[in-house]
């Protein structure tokens, strides 16, 4: 079964692994740190949407959390992927 990438042209990609951790331009960022970043990206660009690729074993709370942070930064066009 291979892993599906969501190639959301020039979307702000928030992938949250099996173990939690939340990575946004290729690093790891702390949970509270996701609605700084996710702002700073939207400005640059507000057309772009956010998607959020969850791996299965992630929590359904880093996710909720990740939406809402998302939401904070005044971003509602928010889409989830799956991940492995």
């Amino acid at each position: 079964q291979e892993t599906q990438v969501v190639e959301e042209e020039g979307a702000i990609l928030v992938i949250i692994d099996s173990t939690d951790d939340i990575w946004i331009d290729n690093r790891i960022v702390d949970v509270r740190a996701v609605r700084a970043n996710v702002e700073r990206l939207h400005a640059e660009d507000p057309e772009r949407p956010v998607v959020i690729q969850a791996a299965q074993a992630s929590t359904a709370e880093i996710l909720v959390s990740v939406m809402d942070a998302a939401r904070q930064a005044n971003v509602y066009d928010i889409s989830i992927a799956s991940g492995e």
